[in-house]
């Protein structure tokens, strides 16, 4: 080895071939980060480093684990190594604790989180879990936390069925905001008020807080409908349609309120009430009322005749 720095070294201009103990015997200055790799490999070169046995063995597999572990990282597998790990160490998940669920299955959660009895407590991504969660259609909000060493803990906020929706055939639970909830399909909530129609979803809040002021009539209605997406028709449970202005529907609904409580309108055989214009009602008839009342004008005016033949 020296022999061969000597040699080296004797072909540069002006520097003589010297015998070397080390770096520092080298005629020249070899940068710092070489400095000690240079007197190591000379010490090994002398013999003054004794290599232990086995050492190549320790080397080589040191050489094969750092491949190995390379390929684990450059393939991505490291989250399945880790997975396996430590789901092997004890912390597989082993029970989901749900709460705060009315309208959500634990099982529907369960699902979502795509557990398959191997799933690590250690490597589960919560952010993840609780988006796939959010996913379910009567969550509004969820908090997924782990608790070592095999328990994942999910605390749901869920949303508020505020009315039923119909549009077209299909029949959906809304929120207050006018957001489709899930399809009408539990009879739990056959209560909630129905609105009808397009637009009927974002104006029923505010169509609802006008009823309250006349809970003598809102409890009689079966169901509103939105016309046009302009104005209201409200359906009584005894068949009724009060047709409602586009503007100043609260003042038709105080005249209609106030004609119910002296005549008792609502309770007659009629089929419609027109409220869109404000100088007047209009009263539809059903069919047997309105039969009736010919007949009635027919003998009315048969008796009139009579009289008449009679003066």
């Amino acid at each position: 080895m020296r022999a061969l720095i000597n040699k080296w070294i004797g072909n540069w201009p002006g520097i003589g071939a010297r015998q070397m103990g080390g770096a520092e015997d080298l005629g020249v200055v070899l940068p710092r980060v070489l400095r000690r790799p240079m007197r190591f490999l000379t010490a090994l070169v002398d013999g003054r480093i004794v290599v232990p046995r086995h050492m190549g063995a320790v080397a080589a597999l040191s050489l094969f684990a750092a491949t190995g572990l390379y390929g684990v990282f450059a393939g991505g597998h490291f989250k399945a190594l880790m997975e396996v790990t430590t789901s092997s160490a004890g912390f597989a998940v082993e029970r989901v604790d749900v709460a705060g669920n009315q309208e959500t299955s634990p099982i529907d959660v369960v699902e979502q989180l795509g557990l398959d009895g191997g799933t690590s407590v250690i490597t589960m991504d919560v952010d993840s879990a609780r988006d796939a969660i959010l996913s379910l259609p009567w969550v509004a909000d969820a908090k997924v936390r782990k608790v070592y060493p095999d328990v994942v803990d999910v605390k749901l906020s869920e949303r508020r069925a505020f009315a039923i929706w119909q549009h077209g055939r299909e029949l959906s639970l809304i929120e207050q905001n006018g957001s489709v909830i899930a399809p009408f399909e539990n009879h739990r909530f056959s209560t909630l008020p129905l609105f009808v129609g397009l637009g009927a979803d974002t104006h029923a809040a505010e169509f609802d807080r006008l009823l309250a002021g006349w809970p003598d009539l809102k409890h009689r209605i079966k169901a509103s409908i939105r016309v046009a997406d302009r104005r209201w028709d409200v359906r009584l449970e005894n068949g009724i349609t009060v047709n409602l202005p586009e503007k100043n529907a609260g003042a038709a609904l105080a005249k209609l309120s106030k004609i119910q409580s002296e005549q008792a309108l609502l309770d007659r055989d009629i089929q419609t009430v027109d409220l869109r214009l404000d100088d007047r009602i209009t009263v539809g008839l059903t069919e047997r009322a309105l039969e009736r009342r010919n007949t009635a004008i027919e003998e009315r005016t048969r008796m009139l005749k009579k009289r008449g033949r009679n003066s």
